[in-house]
């Protein structure tokens, strides 16, 4: 028997992200979850801009494009006009935690039943290397190449935030740094589709992920790189469910 078998829900496309870059991870997680539940026939994803713009490539279902910031607003229009839909957004930290922070913060206050992934490498990976919301304090960017500093402001911890709103139902923060904890993420991402399924509200999972080419590391650095600088700040775990 074969020991390893490719979700479909996967296309056979190469990936364009750098090497040690986990995005590719956290698409099999996604796809797998998807295939497990039995739904990729009524999955719909939204694709943002930023590293993962070419998600859409990747994801066998039904996919839509979002401009900047909006994959929760496009969301939510889809999940509105198909509510038998399982409809998720992929987004990264710059998009969702800065341009797109008010879209967030208001699809959890109205408990919208969609589902988003979000990616948090601490970084603008797409477009240089820049600051983020969630960028470490200390940390050197193209835009903070001194590291950042208060007048920066603090990281922003986006599920500790959305737990205190009413309308979120299933928030967690899981990572990629080691194999226990991509089988833990993978879990928690799909008790957030299950969220979804039984039409509980708006459900969330950040992913702490890598980015070796704008952080300046090696891929094993990186990885190493999460689990002591960026747990620390980040605390893993189930903050809603």
């Amino acid at each position: 028997m074969p020991a390893f078998k490719k979700t479909t829900c996967l296309t056979d496309v190469p990936l364009h992200y750098c090497p040690g870059c986990t995005h590719g991870i956290v698409h099999r997680l996604v796809a797998e979850c998807i295939e497990e539940l039995g739904v990729q026939k009524d999955t719909i994803g939204v694709a943002p801009v930023g590293c993962a713009v070419f998600a859409y490539n990747y994801f066998n279902v039904d996919m839509a494009q979002a401009a900047h910031g909006r994959a929760p607003a496009v969301a939510t229009g889809i999940k509105r006009v198909k509510p038998n839909k399982i409809v998720f957004a992929y987004q990264g930290d710059g998009d969702l935690a800065s341009i797109g922070i008010a879209e967030t913060i208001h699809v959890a206050a109205r408990s919208e039943n969609i589902t988003i992934i979000f990616i948090n490498n601490g970084i603008y990976g797409m477009t240089g290397g820049q600051m983020a919301p969630t960028t470490l304090m200390g940390q050197k960017s193209t835009t903070s190449q001194d590291g950042r500093n208060i007048s920066a402001g603090m990281p922003l911890k986006m599920c500790e935030m959305l737990a205190t709103i009413d309308g979120s139902k299933f928030i967690a923060r899981v990572s990629t740094h080691d194999y226990k904890s991509v089988v833990t993420a993978k879990k928690a991402i799909k008790k957030a589709f299950e969220c979804q399924i039984a039409g509980k509200g708006f459900s969330i999972v950040e992913v702490l992920a890598t980015c070796p080419t704008n952080w300046g590391l090696s891929p094993v650095e990186a990885l190493n790189h999460i689990k002591d600088k960026v747990v620390p700040v980040y605390p893993l775990g189930t903050f809603k469910e």
